[in-house]
């Protein structure tokens, strides 16, 4: 019997396949059909901290202006404040209960005060681990990369000291040498890393000559960055390792287990392909595994990593070399 189970962060997971955090993971419904579908585990919508300030600061415009419609019933007023992160600890609670698989959190914050206050509030809300989002864009021209990460270090550091639930820090690619902030983090207690965060970028509208944000889902085969470095941590991180962004078929989960990830994270293909698609992805390397005569994850995984090698140009320069000289051939 395939067997198809997996340990992330020392959490055992029936499969390598987990939802990521997204608009759909709000919706108790949506999560159970996650759940159905096969999900190992979902990651709630990400709390971000500029989202509530913002909201909060709308809520204080509103009341403001409506603060002499009646000047006589003004004291009848009760004393509103926004709900901050409250509504979103509320619909993580409700998640964690009506679900039988783990349920992590996804936090993003500007200060370190409110990353230890949102992390413990997260805590006690039942959830199996914290998906710190480091969802970084420098915008200062004297910022030193290097304090950058220093800083960011502090803070895993610090959620550490303050929770006992596991930590995996989701990160972009921008970092100067992502391998060495990785074994950093490590060292100061991080318990998986996801990579890599997707950055959405501004777009310019050429006709209203105005910014616009589009949201755009990523595609098959944006998975390729995720899988070079999946396959370089492997025996050489002991961070789990989750590899994320355009993962879109069973077979693409394989080649990220072969390089080494011990799971996935999806997203874009659940918009694209429904819930349901899980078990199709699922049955698509089971049917793989029985073809190669693998019984577990662990007879394949981290095969074709660097580790796993003899080439040992395959996650190096070499490769790029032979894809240029390939490519001369399709002008001829």
């Amino acid at each position: 019997m395939i067997n198809l189970a997996v340990n992330y962060m020392g959490i055992e997971l029936k499969n390598p396949i987990i939802a990521g955090a997204s608009g759909m993971s709000t919706d108790l419904n949506m999560l159970k059909r996650l759940e159905k579908a096969g999900a190992s585990a979902v990651v709630y919508k990400t709390l971000f901290e500029e989202q509530i300030n913002l909201e909060r600061a709308h809520f204080d415009d509103q009341l403001e202006s409506m603060g002499g419609l009646h000047a006589e019933m003004t004291s009848l007023y009760p004393k509103l404040q926004h709900a901050g992160p409250e509504a979103y600890l509320v619909g993580l609670k409700k998640a964690k209960e009506s679900m039988s698989i783990p349920v992590f959190a996804s936090l993003n914050c500007l200060y370190d005060s409110t990353w230890l206050e949102y992390a413990s509030l997260i805590e006690k809300t039942g959830v199996d681990g914290l998906e710190i989002n480091f969802y970084f864009v420098p915008g200062d021209f004297e910022a030193d990369g290097r304090l950058i990460e220093d800083a960011h270090l502090d803070l895993v550091k610090l959620i550490k000291s303050k929770i006992k639930i596991p930590v995996a820090v989701k990160l972009s690619s921008f970092y100067s040498n992502p391998l060495n902030f990785i074994s950093r983090l490590e060292k100061v207690g991080a318990d998986a890393v996801v990579i890599f965060n997707r950055m959405f970028e501004p777009e310019i509208n050429t006709e209203d000559l105005k910014h616009i944000a589009p949201l755009y889902l990523s595609h098959e085969g944006d998975y390729r960055l995720a899988l070079r470095y999946a396959g370089l941590l492997f025996g050489n991180a002991k961070a789990s390792i989750c590899a994320n962004t355009g993962i879109y078929q069973g077979s693409d989960v394989i080649k990220m287990l072969l390089a080494g990830a011990d799971c996935v994270q999806v997203v874009s293909t659940l918009y694209k392909n429904k819930p349901e698609h899980i078990a199709t992805m699922l049955q698509e390397m089971e049917s793989w595994m029985e073809a190669k005569k693998y019984d577990s994850i662990a007879d394949f995984k981290g095969k074709l990593s660097k580790k796993g090698l003899k080439d040992p140009f395959v996650y190096k320069r070499g490769q790029y070399i032979d894809l240029l000289l390939g490519s001369d051939q399709l002008l001829k």
